[in-house]
């Protein structure tokens, strides 16, 4: 068998590992709110050699699932980036490892340039290059007194790439 075959057929037979992401520190379970809600706060997915994180909609809840810093805007979004870098801590990532983010405001023609300028400062103190790739949503969130909610993709490998890659 080539060697191009036999990778193909680890690859193909290589096992999907997946378990919940969390970090009770910095952020509760939305299972465990009076009112529950049915989602994990990430996914993690391994696969030969690489994990892929789902990080579910995030926004400025406390450990305790209160919302915080309500009407303010720039708290909110500070809040929101602390949890998402709680989570990627939690699984040995970091914003480097951010390959996607989805932003969705409550008031996009109201916020987007507080939301430019907080996430510009933030990228440039994490000294992100390139950027991850962005989409910014005007959307209704789950919470009235929630003005901003990101969801990101993070990529990195776990193991040791070979020569053959």
């Amino acid at each position: 068998m080539s060697a191009f075959a036999e990778i193909l057929d680890t690859i193909s037979h290589a096992p999907i590992r997946k378990r919940a992401v969390t970090n009770h520190s910095i952020l509760n379970e939305a299972f465990a709110y009076a009112k529950p809600s049915s989602f994990s706060r990430g996914m993690r997915i391994d696969l030969n050699g690489v994990t892929i994180l789902l990080i579910s909609g995030t926004a400025s809840i406390d450990e305790q699932g209160v919302s915080v810093h309500v009407g303010d805007f720039r708290a909110q979004m500070r809040r929101t980036l602390v949890n998402i870098t709680g989570l990627l801590e939690s699984e040995g990532c970091t914003w480097h490892d951010i390959v996607r983010t989805t932003c969705y405001l409550r008031d996009i023609e109201r916020d987007y340039d507080a939301f430019n300028e907080e996430r510009t400062a933030f990228y440039k103190e994490q000294e992100l290059d390139p950027l991850p790739a962005s989409t910014g949503i005007q959307a209704i969130l789950c919470r009235p007194e929630l003005l901003i909610e990101i969801e990101a993709i993070a990529m990195f490998r776990t193991e040791k790439a070979t020569d053959k890659e």
